[in-house]
């Protein structure tokens, strides 16, 4: 019989006031019952990390610490710093207190009873477990079809990201040690994590509908994140700058010889409107270059800078206790 696993559930919290109650209530009853049947150690705990939120989210966890003390901490991050960093603080609380780390977004829509399934692959030797929805028919059609797209993009520039799978998912701690290792500013944990090389599985679920509340990600993240995803792994953007260049160049070629022809043989009428339209399109193509390797060169002065992701406004721990944050990263 495996031993009960050490398990700590890392929840990145942005105005989740109306929800995080319920969250946290659904998961204590599944993991009192995994605990039960001696899956779980009966010492689990939970790490709840406010990022920046504007309702009554932090008032929330403080409540929710007292309420289940010795079971839920918080912090709370002095300003929005995003999900990715959310995480990635979190996980910097609770490394090598736990033999594994569970990380899902705090409004439950993913499948926590799957966890089970999770933990029995942590048993089986796995250090990461990804959790992958089945399906998408829950999202509306824009969004189901902009998620197409976005990992059509990640597959097509070489990115190793799991189709369908967002921040649920199960490591081990010595792959959180690794991870926190990684020092770059623009962090895309689903990027890094596949590509840390670690045994792995995955586990497939239905999502479900938020309870409460309404969706964090709007269009605009999504296409931000997308641009994140894709720029933090992949130069082939700006490849593709060169082969476009090199198209442009042979299609210039021919036009060339083309007129010279037409010179020649007395052929040649006035063309203002082909020669305006050749000017907008070379201009367009010129911009979006420049977009994207300024793209890369932003990126670039954001690592040379090397500011902390992060900075801890305040902390609960698992009594109900607060404290000043003095804790960067």
């Amino acid at each position: 019989m495996m031993e009960p696993v050490g398990l700590c559930l890392v929840l990145p919290c942005f105005n989740e006031e109306a929800t995080l109650g319920y969250s946290v209530e659904t998961l204590v009853a599944i993991l009192d019952g995994l605990a039960d049947r001696g899956v779980v150690s009966r010492q689990y705990g939970m790490m709840c990390v406010d990022d920046g939120s504007e309702d009554g989210t932090w008032a929330e966890v403080c409540r929710l610490s007292e309420q289940y003390h010795g079971r839920l901490s918080g912090i709370k991050l002095s300003r929005n710093v995003g999900h990715q960093n959310a995480i990635l603080a979190g996980l910097e609380r609770v490394v090598g207190k736990y033999d594994a780390v569970v990380t899902m977004d705090a409004d439950l829509q993913d499948d926590v009873s799957v966890m089970e399934e999770m933990l029995a692959r942590y048993g089986e030797g796995c250090d990461i477990v990804l959790g992958v929805r089945r399906n998408r028919n829950s999202d509306s059609f824009l969004k189901r079809h902009t998620a197409k797209m976005f990992y059509g993009l990640m597959k097509n520039t070489h990115t190793p990201v799991v189709p369908n799978h967002a921040e649920y998912r199960l490591m081990s701690n010595r792959v959180v040690e690794c991870l926190l290792q990684y020092g770059e500013r623009n962090v895309f944990l689903r990027g890094i994590i596949p590509s840390m090389g670690f045994k792995t599985a995955k586990v497939y679920y239905d999502r479900a509908a938020r309870q409460y509340g309404k969706s964090k990600y709007p269009l605009a993240k999504m296409l931000n994140f997308a641009v994140e995803g894709i720029t933090s792994f992949s130069i082939r953007p700006i490849r593709s700058i060169f082969l476009v260049g090199v198209v442009s160049l042979l299609l210039t070629i021919s036009v060339g010889i083309y007129v010279l022809v037409a010179i020649l043989l007395g052929r040649s009428y006035p063309g203002w409107a082909s020669l305006m339209l050749s000017l907008w399109f070379l201009g367009s193509l010129i911009l979006v270059a420049l977009g994207i390797i300024g793209e890369y060169i932003g990126k670039i002065y954001l690592e040379v800078k090397s500011r902390p992701r992060y900075f801890i406004e305040d902390t609960t721990d698992g009594d109900g206790h607060k404290k000043r944050g003095t804790n960067c990263e």
